[in-house]
């Protein structure tokens, strides 16, 4: 990144601890050939993987288990110019472990819409990148969370 340009890039940390403060984002996957976005709730699991909960009949499920896949979520504001996004990408697998399920539908992401039988989808984090953008002072979200 260009030092002038009025991003900073986030470390790992820093774009982990932004994620937990957002509930909502953005799964990008392939859909008919073609790129598509999604827009998702979702929350972090303890090993920073990315979690979401939809319906087991849906076309995303389909669409995205065992392949990999990119997250985005951001928090911008645009009356500071000021603001912050990160982007996760890793393999998304649809979780069949009884166990796991088990304590997801206790700890996991909340469905925004009922459905009859929910699934999770855990997004390992192999590449996590962000960005701040600054404008020229340090954004509100990470003087937050640099105490």
């Amino acid at each position: 990144m260009n030092p002038h340009d009025g991003f900073r890039e986030l470390d790992r940390q820093e774009c982990l601890g932004l994620l937990g403060t957002v509930p909502v984002g953005r799964i990008v996957h392939t859909r008919h050939a073609l790129p598509a976005v999604l827009l998702v709730n979702f929350c972090l699991d303890a090993d920073a993987a990315v979690l979401l909960r939809t319906a087991a009949e849906s076309e995303l499920v389909h669409a995205i288990d065992g392949v990999v896949v990119a997250f985005e979520a951001d928090e911008i504001d645009a009356r500071t110019h000021s603001g912050w996004s990160v982007v996760v990408t890793g393999r998304a697998t649809v979780v069949t472990d009884p166990v796991e399920h088990g304590r997801l539908s206790r700890t996991g992401p909340r469905s925004w819409v009922a459905s009859p039988q929910d699934v999770f989808i855990r997004i390992e984090p192999e590449l996590v990148t962000g960005r701040e953008l600054a404008g020229g002072r340090t954004g509100p979200a990470l003087r937050v969370l640099r105490g």
